[in-house]
């Protein structure tokens, strides 16, 4: 008969699973939770990324803000556009003369180019530190982001041991247990069962996803492409070279094809072709739930302007499913602002029970020490 396992060791994998990296731990939740709220806080601290419209006019086409760009910058080689929340500026970017890499804040309603900075955005810092700790990126992988997805099975290893230590754990749901006249690791006890018995739901979403990351990235370290680029065959191609303004003017042509196709389609991210094969990539999405606003994607061939390739989830294979799902879950952006709310609490809670972990950790260990000198010295008192 195969012997139990004792709770003692159950209890002791528990802060195995944590307590060594808590300070680590602690540290990618707070940049995540602080992540949900990245694009509110940079329309809070930058009044160059606000979208003003002081007329009340329609928003311009996307070829348009690329054209009024243009106009203002016509030595740059626009890369694309990343087309964010309603209440920020159309994102442009591009390369020019000075600037190997630059991001340009093009408001959609007037076409004034509000700023240009380096790309060492707010938004892209916090989604950095959270996602690889800033460590770069060499040969399509990051050991950064390795570490912080490695972190997901720590979490789902901390979850699982957790409801094996905390028997009957569901009764946290509807007795409120907070002693508060016992000491501080009893306070710190009660509190962090509590934070993980109603944060249990939250810690399962980031852990898987945090898997899927995992997964993501020893595919992208194998080259195991999971979405489809298409490319324009050589007879399809006139002798001649792209023109800027057609390439432009095909990114509304394009636009609305897909509007056609997919209803109230809203555009994300529109990557300009690269050399004369490629074609103009569009992504976006419209009612589909729980995707992320990449999940419509079209290839347009810009020399006669014509659809080449589109897909949507229902043409999604399983891993492409996941990978368009995962962020919306992780990042809380599934209901809008409400559920961002929701995950920016749960995250402060996570952060949380990191500290109150380490904190019992410390008042035990410090407990422990103080038996073992007592009992040392009561042995030596008996021994004369």
């Amino acid at each position: 008969m195969a012997k139990k396992i004792s709770n003692k060791f159950w209890f002791q994998l528990h802060g195995w699973f944590s307590l060594p990296i808590w300070l680590l731990f602690c540290f990618i939740c707070i940049t995540g939770t602080i992540s949900v709220f990245s694009h509110e806080l940079t329309w809070l601290t930058n009044p160059d990324s606000r979208a003003h419209n002081p007329s009340q006019v329609s928003e311009l086409s996307a070829g348009s803000v690329l054209r009024a760009f243009k106009d203002k910058h016509p030595s740059a080689d626009v890369m694309g556009l990343n087309v964010r929340e309603p209440y920020l500026t159309y994102v442009v970017m591009f390369t020019d003369v000075d600037k190997p890499y630059a991001l340009a804040y093009v408001n959609q309603y007037t076409g004034a180019v509000q700023e240009i900075n380096d790309g060492n955005t707010f938004i892209n810092f916090m989604r950095s530190l959270h996602g690889w700790l800033l460590f770069p990126w060499q040969n399509g992988y990051s050991v950064g982001y390795y570490l912080v997805a490695f972190m997901s099975l720590i979490l789902l290893g901390a979850l699982i041991t957790g409801l094996v230590v905390y028997k009957k754990f569901w009764l946290a749901f509807f007795q409120f247990k907070l002693r508060k006249s016992q000491g501080g690791r009893t306070l710190a006890a009660d509190i962090h069962k509590l934070s993980g018995v109603w944060s249990l739901w939250f810690m399962a979403v980031m852990s898987l996803t945090g898997l899927w990351y995992l997964t993501q990235a020893v595919l992208w370290h194998a080259g195991v492409e999971l979405e489809h680029h298409e490319t324009l065959n050589a007879a399809d191609i006139p002798n001649s070279t792209i023109n800027a303004n057609a390439v432009e003017t095909s990114v509304d042509l394009a636009l609305g094809e897909i509007q056609q196709l997919y209803t109230d389609f809203r555009p994300s991210y529109i990557m300009l072709p690269e050399h004369n094969r490629d074609t103009l990539k569009i992504s976006g999405a419209n009612d589909y739930v729980l995707y992320d606003d990449y999940s419509i994607n079209i290839a347009y061939n810009t020399w006669n302007d014509t659809l080449v390739h589109h897909a949507n989830p229902d043409s999604m294979t399983g891993l492409q499913t996941v990978m368009h799902i995962t962020d919306p879950l992780h990042y809380g952006t599934i209901g809008g602002i409400w559920t961002k709310v929701i995950w920016f609490i749960f995250g402060c809670i996570l952060s949380g029970m990191s500290v109150t972990g380490f904190i019992m950790y410390q008042l035990r260990t410090k407990r422990a020490r103080s038996q073992e000198r007592s009992n040392a010295r009561q042995l030596k008192v008996q021994q004369g």
